[in-house]
C-alpha cells in the first residue's frame, strides 16, 4: 500500500515551484523524482488533483503526496556490537561508530544501527512498526560518530520526535577543522538547501532553503604537519542535512577529512573529524533532564593529540 504524506506550505516557500518545494520538504528524494510523481497524478495540491510541474505553491495550502511503495525488503538482525552509553525501558543512547549507517536504505541494507538493534532484540521492529527506521528519531551521517538516541517504545518514539521538532534537544559536536577561525566564538546564520547542480549535496542558499543556525567556540588551535587546524565545540539550533559541514566549509573552515565539502586538503585524516559529543534533553517519559556525553573515539583522540 502506498504511503500518503501530508504537507502544508509555510511562508518561506510561498511562490516556489511545486517540485522544488517537495524536494526541500522531503530531501531524501530529488526534484526529478517529484516531477515524475506530479506527471503520474500522485500529487494533490489543495483541491487540484492534477497540478502541473511548474505550478507555484502558496502559503497555507495543503499538499498530499502519494509515495510509491518501495520494493519489499526484510529487516534482518545482525550480531553487531553497539557502544550503549545509556539505556532504560523507554530509550537507549549509543555512541555510534563512524562508517556505520543509521538505518537500512538503498545501497545499505545491512550493517546498520537498526540491524544491530534487531540483533539485540528480534522483536524490536514489530514493537515500533516504522518501516526500515524502527526507533530512529534522528540521524547522523555515516562518517560522523557520537550520540544517537533510539526509542524503544512507540510512545517514546512519538515524544522524542516531538522534542526534536520543537528544538528542545540540545546537540553539541566536536569538530577538527582546517584553518584558524578569525574569532574564538561565532554564530553562523544562513539558509541551507539542495545544491542546484549536485542534488546529493547541500549548500548555503539566499532566496530559498531552510534557516540554519550554527554556533562554535574554539577549544584548541595548532598545527598538524605545519598545517593550521582547530578543535571546535559546535552547537546547532536547527538540524538541517549536513548543516555543520556546510556551514564550516562556507566559513572556510572545512572539517578535516570531509570528502564532500572539505575540498583539497594538505593532510590525511582517518575519516571525517566530526563527533556528536553531547546531547541534553527532557526524558520522553519522566521529563527529567538527561545530559549524555559520548567519549571521543580513538581516531579522534589521536588526531587531536597530534595538534601541536
Amino acid at each position: 500500500m502506498n504511503k500518503i504524506i501530508e504537507l502544508t506550505v509555510d511562508d518561506r516557500y510561498d511562490g516556489e515551484r511545486l517540485d522544488h518545494f517537495l524536494a526541500c520538504a522531503i530531501p531524501e528524494y530529488s526534484r526529478s523524482f517529484f516531477q515524475k510523481l506530479i506527471k503520474a497524478g500522485k500529487i494533490k495540491y489543495g483541491s487540484d488533483n492534477s497540478p502541473e510541474t511548474k505550478c507555484t505553491v502558496r502559503k497555507g495550502v495543503r499538499i498530499s503526496v502519494e509515495m510509491p511503495e518501495e520494493n519489499k525488503k526484510k529487516l534482518v538482525g545482525e550480531d553487531i556490537s553497539l557502544d550503549v552509553i545509556y539505556e532504560d525501558d523507554d530509550m537507549l543512547v549509543v555512541n555510534k561508530a563512524h562508517g556505520m549507517v543509521v538505518h537500512p536504505a538503498a545501497g545499505n541494507w545491512d550493517g546498520t544501527v537498526v540491524n544491530a538493534l534487531l540483533g539485540r532484540d528480534g522483536e524490536f521492529a514489530e514493537k515500533l512498526e516504522d518501516g526500515f527506521r524502527p526507533g530512529i528519531v534522528h540521524r547522523l551521517d555515516k562518517d560522523t560518530s557520537g550520540c544517537l538516541i533510539i526509542a524503544k517504545t512507540p510512545a517514546s518514539q512519538f515524544q522524542l520526535a516531538k522534542l526534536f521538532q520543537e528544538r528542545k534537544i540540545k546537540k553539541t559536536y566536536a569538530a577538527i577543522v582546517c584553518g584558524f577561525p578569525p574569532k574564538n566564538t561565532d554564530k553562523i546564520i544562513t539558509n541551507i538547501g539542495r545544491h542546484p547542480v549536485n542534488r546529493k549535496k547541500m549548500t548555503v542558499v539566499h532566496k530559498v532553503g531552510r534557516l540554519a543556525v550554527t554556533k562554535y567556540e574554539v577549544l584548541k588551535r595548532g598545527r598538524i604537519e605545519k598545517v593550521p587546524v582547530s578543535l571546535l565545540e559546535v552547537q546547532i539550533e536547527t538540524g538541517r542535512t549536513h548543516q555543520i559541514r556546510v556551514h564550516l566549509a562556507y566559513k572556510h573552515l572545512p572539517i578535516l577529512g570531509d570528502k564532500v565539502y572539505g575540498g583539497k586538503q594538505e593532510i590525511e585524516a582517518p575519516r571525517q573529524m566530526l563527533h556528536a559529543w553531547k546531547i541534553a534533553f527532557p526524558h520522553p517519559n519522566t521529563g527529567e533532564l538527561m545530559e549524555i556525553v559520548a567519549p571521543f573515539p580513538e581516531d579522534f583522540i589521536d588526531t587531536e593529540n597530534s595538534i601541536r
